[in-house]
């Protein structure tokens, strides 16, 4: 049943990315271009976004287990550091440049756009190159014997 539930709470997420035109690539760019043909009706959808992002996070941090019965973890880290001040210029840049970030991209992959295929292609290969240099850089465990 939870695997019913978390299906139906995701065509839902990806219907709303489609119908908020936030899988609309030039869409998302024309929002991004503040002194060019600025189009500000994705601000509406970030607002909204965000009204329901507060409330969830207020009803979830008085809150020990999800409602589908899973432990609930939140993130407990206020420290703005270098690799999340990186990592946000690193998705901004690519969110402006391509006018995709990941979950528009998947929606809009899954509707057979060729464009969001070469995307979530490149992410795939960042995601698995970082995470093959981020290994290589963690101190190597020692067995005693």
């Amino acid at each position: 049943m939870h695997r019913t539930i978390e299906f139906i709470v995701g065509l839902l997420f990806g219907w709303g990315l489609l119908l908020s035109g936030m899988t609309d690539p030039g869409k998302v760019q024309g929002f991004l271009d503040l002194f060019g043909a600025w189009d500000p009706s994705l601000a509406l959808v970030m607002g909204g976004a965000i009204a329901v992002g507060v409330f969830a996070f207020a009803l979830a941090r008085r809150r020990t287990t999800s409602f589908l019965g899973g432990a609930l973890k939140m993130p407990t880290s206020r420290d703005i550091d270098k690799p999340l001040i990186v990592g946000s210029l690193i998705f901004g840049a690519g969110w402006g440049l391509a006018g995709f970030c990941p979950g528009p991209a998947l929606v809009s992959m899954a509707s057979g756009e060729t464009k969001a295929l070469v995307f979530v292609a490149a992410m795939v290969v960042g995601m698995l190159g970082f995470k093959l240099l981020d290994d290589a850089r963690a101190p190597k465990a020692t067995h005693a014997r």
